[in-house]
């Protein structure tokens, strides 16, 4: 029994000896680097960028906010006389509050302009146009022409073009 207790000592010291030399084997080797993984954020490629600084690759998308920056920014100024109620550059949304043309006091109009992708493309916005008129008992909502919003379209597309020629041109 004594015999046995003894190479079990001699057993139990060698195999601790042995992983004290595999542990100390290791001691020169570095971990990996870390290799930091490209993860897709709400923002692109590249993270936060308004209107990109890849100019070749931003060319036909107009940009890196949520909608076509060429469309975006013609919408902006083709309604540049009315007031704007809000602007969301992320979601494609212009609302613009009441406007009365000069000499007119008793009508005024509104618009709501949606940009609908990144694609620089003639479905690509739609524009609800709202008319009232005012009487005796207040402010009434007026049809409007039924071509305005298409009229109105083809204007911020007609601009959004000029400004994506002049940018390429700009960007040779």
């Amino acid at each position: 029994m004594r015999n046995r207790q003894f190479y079990l000592n001699i057993f139990s010291c060698a195999v601790l000896a042995l992983t004290l030399l595999a542990v100390s084997a290791c001691e020169g080797l570095k971990p990996d680097p870390v290799v930091e993984e490209k993860r897709e954020t709400i923002f692109g490629e590249g993270g936060f960028q308004l209107f990109g600084d890849d100019k070749k690759k931003n060319l036909d998308r107009g940009g890196e906010i949520g909608v076509n920056a060429f469309l975006w920014r013609a919408a902006l100024d083709t309604i540049n006389f009315m007031p704007v109620a809000s602007a969301d550059p992320f979601g494609g949304v212009i609302i613009t509050d009441w406007h009365s043309p000069s000499g007119t006091a008793n009508e005024r109009f509104k618009l709501n302009i949606y940009i609908l992708g990144r694609a620089l493309r003639a479905d690509g916005i739609r524009v609800s146009a709202f008319r009232q008129v005012r009487d005796a008992s207040g402010w009434r909502d007026v049809p409007m022409p039924s071509d305005t919003s298409l009229k109105i379209e083809d204007s911020i597309l007609t601009k959004a073009r000029q400004i994506r020629h002049t940018n390429l041109e700009i960007n040779k």
